[in-house]
């Protein structure tokens, strides 16, 4: 399929006069002939307070850590004509700074970066930082290459049905192919990982309730996940109709990977997570929230998921985005980077895992934590009710979805797959984008339970202010789209556990 591909060339920079190693990013600007010059000014890790009140326009921000997204649409809205990052450490990490998810559109195009970014090192990054500090003003000069346009890329799917039953649900096991320079650990312990897990779970074929697909993504790291968005897009219908739950892995097995209780996942298969960790280690699963990362491009749909990467590098004095390792997205990610013992750990745990989605008799979706996690949220936004949006009903709604869910294994097999596929596409979109099933949500940080942020901001604003009557129109069509989801689920949940009965 066609996909908008960036791919970094060379880089490097000029620090009066000294040329320093660098490297350039994907969706990065090509730096004009001559290189891009321009006054430096540190605006710090490069979060909103940072760029607040400062004339940035035509500037180069220098701003520490890795490059991200978030600072590059920061950096291209305050007018900054270039970004350099200084990396953490000495070594320097290939990133996409792309905000837009996915191809980019008629109405996204406009976000992708306007900057010229580049990343030097933490010894080069600091200098010019201590130059600035000094009232100095260092004569700096960007040069980047990086060939940016439409390309045709590949997915790579495997289809394996349920014995028998072609159109039944079916679990998604995915990962990218694209690497990095040689990318050992990522993503290709994730691609052996997959296939060895398709096998082993091929032998008992027999006993599977539900499909597997595997589909192997390109465009995750120079396409800000092109890939798998262009198949949520044009497999919408079928993934809305079939697809139970999406397994994602990313850098599985590495050297010194000892951490497992973070594994990101949903609270509705958090349970999940938990029995396959805990039946394969030592360790207990305390959870994460899944970030807004990896190839998760189908949370519109309302598709749970679980885990990206899973195992993690112990907490160290180096700041980076994650725990993958210092090697993640540089040349440094080679056959040594893999340690052999705990590689098998980790195809394990995603063997348990896919293995009980492929058998259990219900699929392990606890729709009740969900509704709890709700409940949390809604309970400390009281304050809505001093601008006339009270949520006493929402929250009674609520409290009868998680009783329903409470149920649902009691429903028969047969009635309770389709009744948690129904409950999920009504939750998911609530749980992970700000509510619009058809469109990707930036590639930015989000919030937890996003559409309530309308509700959020209100319970915060000063009643009778124009600025509060304003935020309650917002908050008002929150609330409809919340109650309307939440009704939506419970139906589902209720209509195979009668005995719940409806309040």
């Amino acid at each position: 399929h066609e996909a908008y591909i960036s791919l970094p060339g060379s880089a490097h920079v000029l620090a009066d006069g000294r040329r320093l190693t660098a490297i350039t990013h994907s969706m990065s600007q090509s730096s004009p002939t001559g290189g891009l010059t321009g006054r430096l000014v540190y605006v710090g890790e490069g979060m909103d307070a940072d760029f607040a009140g400062r004339d940035l326009v035509g500037c180069i921000v220098l701003a520490e850590g890795i490059a991200t997204p978030a600072v590059a649409l920061r950096a291209s809205r305050a007018g900054a004509a270039g970004q350099l990052h200084i990396s953490p450490h000495e070594h320097l990490h290939e990133m996409c700074i792309s905000p837009v998810w996915g191809n980019p559109s008629a109405e996204t195009a406009a976000s992708l970066p306007s900057t010229v970014a580049v990343t030097v090192s933490q010894a080069d990054g600091t200098a010019l930082r201590e130059a600035l500090a000094r009232d100095e003003a260092p004569e700096v000069v960007l040069h980047a290459e990086v060939d940016t346009g439409w390309r045709p890329t590949p997915i790579l799917v495997a289809d394996m049905d349920a014995d028998g039953r072609p159109e039944a649900p079916f679990i998604m096991f995915s990962g990218h192919h694209d690497t990095w320079y040689e990318g050992v650990m990522d993503n290709g312990t994730a691609n052996i990982t997959m296939v060895e897990v398709a096998r082993l779970c091929a032998t008992r074929r027999a006993e599977w309730r539900r499909g597997l697909r595997l589909c192997f993504w390109s465009g995750h790291s120079h396409g800000r996940y092109s890939g798998s968005a262009w198949y949520a897009d044009t497999h919408w219908d079928e993934l809305e109709r079939r697809c139970a739950v999406h397994v994602n892995i990313d850098s599985v097995g590495a050297a010194g990977a000892s951490v497992l209780g973070n594994a990101d996942t949903a609270t509705e298969l958090a349970g999940l997570a938990s029995a396959a960790i805990t039946a394969q280690t030592s360790q207990i699963h305390r959870g994460k929230r899944m970030s807004r990362a990896g190839d998760e491009s189908f949370w519109g749909i309302g598709i749970p998921a679980m885990f990206m990467s899973l195992s993690e590098q112990p907490p160290s004095d180096v700041k980076m985005r994650h725990a993958l390792g210092w090697w993640w997205h540089t040349p440094h990610d080679l056959l040594d980077k893999i340690d052999p013992d705990n590689l098998v750990r980790d195809a394990r745990i995603y063997l348990d895992t896919v293995n009980r989605l492929l058998t259990n008799p219900v699929l392990p979706l606890d729709y009740a934590a969900s509704a709890e996690a709700l409940l949390a949220e809604l309970r400390g936004l009281d304050g809505t009710g001093a601008h006339g949006i009270p949520l006493d009903d929402l929250l009674a709604e609520v409290e009868a979805l998680r009783a329903a869910a409470l149920h649902v294994r009691d429903a028969a097999p047969e009635a309770a797959d389709p009744a948690l596929m129904r409950a999920s596409r009504a939750l998911v979109p609530l749980d992970y984008t700000s509510g619009d099933r058809f469109v990707h949500d930036p590639a930015l940080p989000q919030p937890v339970w996003p559409v309530l942020e309308p509700l959020r901001r209100l319970a915060a604003a000063a009643p009778g202010t124009h600025a509060a009557r304003l935020l309650a129109v917002s908050a008002r069509r929150a609330r409809n789209r919340v109650a309307h989801a939440v009704r939506e689920a419970r139906a589902a949940l209720e209509a195979v556990t009668p005995s719940t009965g409806r309040s």
